[in-house]
């Protein structure tokens, strides 16, 4: 029971999140080829049920209601469009040509949670837009890559930070970041995107964690919409997210 509290992961629960890994990133994969021009967000939704559903699994975010929120979200999937961070609820909107599109979806398999996001084009998108998808991908590759047993929450927020530079046009959205996953579908620890080296958190092996830099086009400042659950970017700027589920290790970390 210690190490349960302690987030610390058996060889058994690390199995069952391999495998629940796996096919999220599956899943996800079906969602990104589907989102297309004129596919609506409900749709994305129901495929994303529907295939949570074929894998024996649950889907982690429908009806999930942390402290704080008005309403449970009412969906298996995040659909979070341009400026829209993260937490967007699908309906009847329909995709369209140069739309930048998050999806974020929970996985909860044989009773344990994985959690993984994309930021994926709609047809063609402006340079900026393309850029910009790039430059979120390679924060989230920087901050897996400073994940070790004995390197601190710290190591990796400052990597993800790091990895963006200064003066070029982007920030980071600092209300909100990556968390510990695996029995719950949030857990401590905070995993900030951006730190101090060796500050923080100190990671032992066996601790999953979900890292997930969101980055925008100008100003990092978000609000959160009339739903009560869609993060913005307050100056209406493009916003990407992406999002990988990491298992701490004494060598190389494992997505």
């Amino acid at each position: 029971m210690a190490k349960r509290k302690l987030g610390i992961k058996s060889p058994a629960d690390i199995a069952i999140l391999r495998a629940g890994g796996r096919e999220l990133a599956r899943i996800i994969d079906i969602l990104a080829a589907a989102a297309r021009p004129g596919v609506s967000t409900n749709s994305l939704d129901r495929l994303a049920r529907d295939l949570v559903r074929d894998a024996h699994g649950e889907p982690a975010f429908l009806n999930y209601r942390p402290a704080g929120a008005r309403t449970p979200f009412p969906a298996a999937l995040c659909v979070s469009i341009n400026d829209e961070v993260v937490h967007g609820i699908p309906g009847e909107r329909l995709l369209a040509e140069g739309d930048l599109v998050g999806l974020d979806l929970g996985l909860k398999y044989q009773g344990l949670f994985t959690d993984m996001a994309v930021t994926v084009a709609i047809g063609v998108v402006s340079p900026e837009a393309r850029a910009l998808i790039e430059v979120t991908r390679a924060a989230l590759a920087a901050g897996i890559a400073a994940v070790r047993a004995g390197a601190t929450t710290g190591d990796i927020g400052y990597a993800v930070a790091a990895s963006i530079g200064k003066g070029n046009g982007y920030d980071l959205v600092r209300e909100l970041g990556g968390h510990g996953v695996g029995y719950r579908v949030h857990e401590p620890p905070d995993i900030p995107n951006f730190g101090e080296r060796s500050q923080g958190m100190r990671l032992p092996a066996g601790l999953v964690i979900a890292i997930e830099p969101m980055i925008t086009i100008g100003s990092g400042a978000v609000v959160t919409a009339n739903d009560g659950w869609t993060v913005k970017t307050k100056h209406g700027g493009l916003a990407a997210h992406f999002e990988h589920t990491v298992l701490v290790t004494a060598g190389a970390p494992e997505i």
